[in-house]
Order: C-alpha cells, then structure tokens, then sequence
C-alpha cells in the first residue's frame, strides 16, 4: 500500500497476516450544490445510524439515533441526490423492524418536503410475522398497508421484493396475482425493486423461476401491463447486460434504474439505445463524486464524469464483495471515518461482517478516490478500529 506522503501515515493489516505502512493523501474538494440534477435521476440508498448506548437484544425495539441520521439525509440532498429510504441499505430485513421503518419513514419524508428534497421510500411486507408461513392474501394486504403508509407521508413508493411472497407464492402466476393488485390500487407511479439473492438468499427463484430469462419476461410483462402506473423498475442483479437489455425493452416513460454497484459508470453513461438511472447503496458514500459527475454529464462533459466515478469502482467493488449482503457494513464505516457519526456499530451487531483487513483497505481506497474528507479524523478513527481489533497488539 503506498500513497502521496502529504498526510497521516498509519500501519496497517494486509490480508497476508503482516503490517504495512500507508500515508494519506488530499481529500478532494466537493462542493455542495443542492440544485436538481438534470440528465439522470439519482438516489442514494441511505444507511441508517442506531443507538449505540441502548441496550439491545434478538427480537428487541430497534434504537435509530434520529438526529445523526436524519443528517445525513441533509448531506445527501445537500448534493443534488435523491434519498431512497428504508431500503435495505438501512438494513430493512437485517435490524430494522417496521414499527421503527415507519417511523423513518415519516421523518424523512417530512424534511424532505422542508427542504424541497426527493424522496422514495421502500415497502414491503415485514410487518409479517416471519417465522410463519403467510397466505397470497396476507402478503397483499400487507404490501397495501405499506404503500398506502409511504404515500400518505408524501412520498414515492419503492415496491421492495418480499421474503413472505418468495414463501408462499407457488410459481410466477401468484406473483402477478400479487403484483398485479398492488398496481392497482396505488394512488401514485411506483418503483419496482428487483433484488437478487447476493443481496439476500431467501429471495432465489424471485418471480417464480430460477430462470433468468423467464423471470425477466415476467417483469417485462408485468410493466407492459401497468406502464402507467409505474415510475421505473431498480434492477440489483449485479448483471450489467441483462439490465442493459432490459431497459432496452422498457415501455417509453418507465425508467431503468440501476441497481448494480459494481459496474454502475458505464450503465449511467449509457450508449446509443439509452442509459439507466440510478438508486444505489454505494451513491451513499460517494455521494459527493456522484454528484459531480452528473453534473458533468449535465454539462456534457462525457470524459470528466469517466474521470470522476473511475477511481470510485475498486472501492465500490470492495464494499460489494462477497457475501454481498454484508455491504452495509462499509457504508457505515465510510461514514464512521468520515465524522457523520460517532460510532462504528449497526443494528444488531453487524459491524462484525466484515474483518479488519477488509476494513484497512476500504480506508486506502476511499483515500485514494479523495473521498475521506477530513484526513486526520479518519487517521485518528482508523487507529482506535485496529486498536480494539488488537491490530500490532503483542
């Protein structure tokens, strides 16, 4: 690991066991400019910071503290970007319960419509018991509370694929029977949330087919039946052709939103048949890079919006490795070295999914996309991590 020697020099762990040493290097200077961006629609899934005082346990309240994490919503709007709440980056289906979702839910959209910022918010069906099995029914009526909650707030409403509808659906024809309905009686133009089993494993053989090809004609049905009621379809397949082929096939007026944090640069750039939107976890720590490249496309400086979101794929790459899921704990940890919040903790543990090696190299690629903002507060937070990891400990 090597790096400009301008700043804080720390030692860090490397996946062979040794120590090496690693010097940061200038952060780059991103200015907030919360004006609308023009040639893409952007959101950033946003993390969520909990309580790290309250005690907690399995089956437990869920513990938000409120003010940072509503903060951090102002940070994201500060630059430009849409906020898409209560997804799964804000470990919806890992930690945070609906009760407390919905309470998120509403703050958020209430300083969205304060501040004039864009907001879409996740529904589900997680108010669904999950450790029994639960009818067609129970799923829709669970899914039409949600909507109809997320609406009421004032917000867009992100139809997230659900655990409960995986269980009880028999094949493709009950996802339609379900999806279907909710169209249906949604007041507003929802987005679709395709999420695939690297992101969570109970959501194999979505749309009821292990198929590919077959669930992919399903949802190209599905949207060609309510086009009018639907804003666009977020794709996290981490396919980048298949999405490419799909929005290629997108009735006019239903956007394509990628979902793929490994190879979102040339799927936002697009080519000569069209380009993809973006709803991603990964604009949540590069928000600031993010933004500036649109900004760039805006002004159609193609070749600057390449130089600004190159650096950005290793690091991205890095949070996204496998098991997949386990990317919100880079997020946080971004955000932790970045001084949005004191802690380094998520609900119910998680900040253990990932090692310290894993870690060290998160903060050389974050240093080395000029994204660590404040350079000595993330040296100083780097070294009580590898402190508590016992980290040159003898």
């Amino acid at each position: 690991m090597t790096g400009a020697l301008v700043g804080e020099e720390l030692v860090l762990p490397r996946s062979d066991g040794s120590l090496a040493p690693y010097r940061l290097g200038e952060p780059t200077a991103y200015e907030p400019v919360s004006a609308p961006l023009q040639s893409r629609v952007f959101y950033a899934a946003a993390h969520i910071v909990c309580d790290p005082v309250v005690a907690w346990g399995p089956g437990g309240p869920t513990h938000v503290d409120w003010e940072a994490t509503l903060a951090y919503r102002h940070h994201l709007w500060s630059y430009g970007l849409g906020v898409a709440e209560a997804m799964d980056t804000a470990q919806r289906g890992s930690g945070l319960d609906w009760a407390t979702a919905r309470e998120l839910i509403r703050r958020s959209a209430a300083e969205a419509k304060a501040v004039g910022g864009r907001i879409a918010c996740g529904a589900g069906t997680d108010q669904l018991d999950a450790g029994r099995s639960c009818s067609l029914e129970e799923v829709l009526e669970a899914y039409l509370e949600q909507v109809a909650f997320v609406e009421g707030q004032g917000a867009a409403a992100i139809l997230m694929a659900s655990r409960a509808l995986a269980g009880a659906a028999a094949g493709a024809d009950d996802y339609r029977r379900v999806y279907d309905a909710v169209l249906l009686q949604a007041s507003k133009p929802i987005i679709i949330h395709w999420l695939g089993p690297m992101f969570d494993p109970a959501l194999a053989g979505y749309w009821g087919s292990d198929d590919l090809d077959e669930a992919t004609a399903l949802v190209l049905d599905l949207v060609a039946d309510h086009s009018d009621r639907i804003e666009g379809i977020k794709i996290s397949l981490l396919d980048a052709e298949r999405e490419a082929a799909m929005r290629r096939l997108l009735p006019e007026g239903v956007r394509m939103y990628t979902g793929d944090d490994l190879n979102y640069p040339s799927l936002i750039r697009g080519d000569d048949q069209g380009a993809s939107d973006a709803l991603l976890g990964i604009f949540d720590p590069i928000a600031p890079a993010a933004a500036a490249a649109l900004r760039a496309l805006d002004a159609g400086a193609q070749q600057r919006f390449d130089e600004i979101l190159a650096p950005t794929l290793p690091l991205a790459r890095h949070v996204f490795q496998s098991p997949t899921y386990n990317y919100k704990v880079g997020i946080v940890f971004l955000a932790y070295l970045n001084g949005h919040q004191g802690h380094f903790r998520l609900l119910g543990g998680l900040e253990s999914g990932r090692s310290v090696v894993h870690l060290a190299e998160l903060l050389v690629l974050a240093d080395r996309c000029g994204l660590l903002r404040d350079p000595e507060l993330a040296a100083d937070r780097m070294r009580r991590v590898l402190a508590v990891a016992g980290v040159g400990v003898r």
